[in-house]
């Protein structure tokens, strides 16, 4: 009896909407066939990249007009050809596996080996060997194992654990009673307890090194910490009527943890060498325990609690003594989690080391004895980003590096070599574009794809001087292009100290009208530990163009405080997440409206998850002015609430007032606008608490504001469900337009 009045809410939803021509359901009709729309339009781009053992034919997947091919590349005459015979190849699998094989299920990425003759691949459960020439299939063997992974943070009782063998088997050594014993292989009344301090409560660990000579054992001692357990409640599983409780291991800013002693006993002289607790103390990890080659002593990592010292520390096997080999230190914080790197070279006489010292992420050469510099490899106003490979018989570096190239995007990441000196520092690629390279075993060889987020892939061979040695794909965007979709437009403007350019791009809906105004939508992630607005040539960047057809502009930017550029622009985040970059991102888009007056600033909404989901509520909170509707994901709204690696990374220990500074939930009263909260019951990824703790403040300042729990998703944007709900709000709160009712579907 209600169909009348809802059927009449419809059309006056449907008459708003043709009025302003914006949120209709034919927008919303538009934004769902979008994906489907421009899926496999973009031809001729290599996928799966792959090289054979050998390092001599290198493979690749791509779709073309004709339809989808595996490409077969000889990098020494240049000759390109067919890799597989999919169909004849199908009709092979399907007579020995009795079914009908869809040819697109044969996909480079289940292809293992390769060779002139003969393609080895997984298929079905089975590994299968394909006669390229002959089209002779022959099973290998069946596959086994169980490939699913664990739970991120799990933490492993490492008092208890199986023996460890000497280098030449004849003895083992194991944890009994929290002490380190060692007997002959076989024999077990030959057991010798070489230590006798163990307790549960200050154990030796089970992890153990075999010293190279098999005469020293190094572990370590610990003083255990608890482990703080998160609860989750599975409301709706799909295995019974009631509902279930979840634990995980998920340790908080704050909370106390475990101590690592590193420890050496010499079985020769039945001496006990521990290391020394004052080069180690108040540890937030001891890690990368390593034996010299020659046995004369162990290396480990030391990462003190606040992520202001990093250290190789040095236990010497015959003294006892304890040193650092290398310690970095840092006002603010060592990004040790996002741009650590260590090669150590002759056995430890150099050391390969990434810093930040001189406010720019680059590469130092150590004198593994001394600890002294050698020499710094790299050096300038840009940023090593990776190495790729260190060549320690040419004493040669290949790495990759963003910000060099001053005209271009700083983002861009482009391919280099340099010497150990820091001689011969020669360019590898320098197209204007974002490269990714594939190298063979030996790194005579790469395939280098590179585009940009408005520049089609092109696809190379180059040899290990970066001279192109085959064309092998140019990208054809033309298909995509006829569907009346329109690339997204890279945009700069200054950054809050006027100096600094800021980098973004705006996606526009493939229906614009420039005589229109549009309301702006933000996508942020504003996580510390990269940079995020997409490089490369995506046409759908993470839903942003389904969005945009409803209607909207939609931007995203990287602000201050995210990776990839100085270590000062980095330096924003310090104790200061709720910054997020928001000075910046905020002069951007008013430059932006400066050159585009479509731009609507009167009307900016924002999203985003997890960290962006901190962010997203953060704007609505802190700079209520500008964004007036915001919809968060699995927001880390309190960073005291969220996992503690990431959070005491970027905020600091001990905890602090900038926590509580920086904290949603304590600033939930500011809210000025609307607001829209999603999260996974299961999150355990960021504990949904947070977003349960955000709420109730909500409720208690009497702030109007709209929650969905999502049964039985973890760490998600809110899935389809979610996606939905995210539309219609900023559709609603932006256009002021009363979306489609679905349930009438």
């Amino acid at each position: 009896m209600f169909k009348p009045f809802f059927n009449t809410i419809i059309l006056f939803s449907l008459t708003i909407g043709s009025v302003l021509g914006q949120g209709t359901a034919q927008d919303y009709q538009r934004a769902k066939d979008l994906r489907g729309k421009i899926s496999n339009k973009l031809y001729d781009v290599p996928t799966q990249i792959k090289w054979n053992e050998a390092g001599d034919l290198l493979w690749y997947e791509k779709n073309s007009a004709e339809g989808r091919s595996l490409v077969l590349v000889d990098p020494k005459s240049g000759v390109k050809s067919d890799l597989l015979a999919i169909n004849a190849l199908s009709g092979a699998l399907k007579t020995e596996l009795k079914k009908d094989i869809d040819p697109r299920s044969i996909t480079a990425d289940k292809i293992t080996r390769v060779d002139q003759q003969v393609v080895i691949f997984d298929y079905e459960g089975y590994s299968w060997s394909w006669n390229r020439q002959e089209h002779i299939l022959t099973k290998i063997q069946e596959q086994k194992g169980d490939r699913r992974g664990g739970y991120w943070g799990q933490r492993f009782d490492d008092s208890k654990g199986e023996p460890i063998a000497s280098p030449d088997k004849s003895q083992i050594a194991y944890i009994k009673n929290s002490n380190i014993y060692v007997a002959k292989k076989d024999d077990p009344k030959s057991e010798r307890q070489l230590t006798f301090d163990g307790s549960q409560g200050e154990y030796y660990a089970a992890h153990l090194h075999w010293s190279p000579d098999g005469k020293k054992i190094a572990g370590s001692k610990v003083r255990k910490a608890e482990v703080r357990i998160l609860t989750l409640l599975e409301s709706s599983p799909i295995d019974q009527l009631q509902p279930k409780l979840q634990t995980r291991d998920y340790p908080k800013p704050g909370d106390a943890l475990s101590q690592y002693y590193p420890v050496i006993f010499n079985l020769e002289t039945n001496a006990l060498l521990p290391v020394d607790p004052s080069l180690i103390a108040n540890q937030f990890s001891v890690s990368r325990i390593e034996w010299r080659q020659d046995s004369r002593a162990i290396t480990f990592e030391f990462n003190k609690r606040g992520h202001q010292q990093y250290a190789i520390v040095e236990l010497d096997a015959v003294a006892g003594k304890s040193r650092y080999l290398i310690n970095e230190m840092n006002k603010t914080f060592i990004d040790y989690s996002g741009k650590r790197f260590r090669e150590d070279l002759q056995d430890g006489k150099e050391i390969i080391w990434a810093s930040e010292r001189d406010g720019w992420n680059h590469l130092y050469r150590y004198n593994g004895t001394t600890g002294e510099v050698v020499n710094q490899i790299t050096k300038g106003d840009w940023v090593v980003r990776k190495v790729v490979y260190v060549d320690e018989q040419n004493k040669q570096i290949i790495l990759e590096g963003s910000g060099r190239n001053k005209k271009q995007d700083p983002y861009l990441i482009q391919y280099y070599s340099v010497n150990f000196d820091g001689s011969n520092f020669r360019e590898l690629t320098n197209e204007n574009g974002n490269h990714t390279a594939y190298f063979n075993a030996d790194y005579s060889y790469f395939v280098d794809v590179y585009s940009r987020i408005d520049q089609t892939p092109v696809a190379v061979l180059r040899d290990r001087s970066g001279k192109i040695k085959v064309s092998l794909e140019k990208g054809d965007n033309q298909a995509l292009l006829a569907t009346g979709w329109k690339e997204p437009e890279v945009f700069t403007s200054k950054a809050r100290d006027g100096q600094t350019d800021i980098w973004g791009i705006i996606v526009r809906p493939t229906n614009f009208d420039a005589s229109k105004k549009y309301p702006v939508i933000e996508y942020i992630y504003a996580g510390p530990h990269s940079s995020f607005v997409p490089k490369t040539y995506i046409p759908n960047p993470s839903g942003m163009q389904e969005l945009a057809e409803l209607g909207f502009i939609v931007v995203q930017i990287d602000g201050m405080g995210t990776s990839n550029r100085s270590k000062a622009f980095h330096d924003v985040c310090w104790k200061n997440l709720k910054d997020a970059g928001f000075p910046d991102r905020i002069l951007w888009m008013k430059d932006a409206a400066k050159k585009y007056p479509y731009m609507d600033l009167e009307h900016v909404g924002i999203y985003g998850t997890s960290a962006g989901g901190q962010s997203s509520t953060a704007a609505v909170l802190f700079h209520p002015e500008f964004y007036k509707v915001a919809v968060s994901s699995c927001g880390c709204h309190d960073n005291r609430m969220d996992k503690i690696w990431w959070n005491e990374q970027w905020m600091g220990w001990p905890i602090g007032p900038e926590y509580a500074d920086c904290s949603n939930i304590e600033h939930a009263a500011n809210l000025q606008g609307k607001l829209m909260l999603i999260v996974g019951e299961l999150d355990d990824n960021v504990d949904p608490s947070s977003t349960y703790q955000l709420t109730n403040a909500l409720i208690k300042a009497n702030k109007d504001h709209e929650l969905i729990v999502v049964p039985g998703m973890g760490h998600s944007s809110g899935g389809e469900y979610g996606e939905k709900k995210r539309r219609d709000f900023f559709v609603k709160h932006l256009m002021g337009v009363n979306p489609p009712l679905w349930n009438q579907n």
